[in-house]
């Protein structure tokens, strides 16, 4: 069977690390992400719901290509729309 290299990525305030995979073809985005969990760093917990592939977001079940970089995403600690209400009361 053939191989793909992949990268899985994350940056938060625990770190940020990039980890170059070997993976077989047909593998899914949550297998790489399950085989690169030891190199995370402590306390990261992925989620298979915040998941993505160059920026766009994709099912934890995604078939990865030659190539292809996994990001995981971080729950948001502000919500958005709050974010504005505040920038808006202070003028900026």
């Amino acid at each position: 069977m053939a191989e793909i290299a992949i990268e899985v990525a994350y940056a938060g305030p625990e770190g940020q690390v990039v980890i170059a995979l070997r993976m077989p073809s047909g593998t899914t985005a949550w297998e790489a992400v399950e085989r690169a969990r030891v190199e995370l760093p402590e306390g990261v917990t992925p989620d298979p719901s915040r998941l993505g592939i160059y920026a766009k977001k994709v099912p934890a079940g995604q078939v990865l290509e030659d190539g292809d970089r996994v990001e995981l995403y971080r729950p948001l600690t502000l919500d958005p729309m709050e974010a504005r209400r505040r920038r808006a009361m202070r003028g900026t």
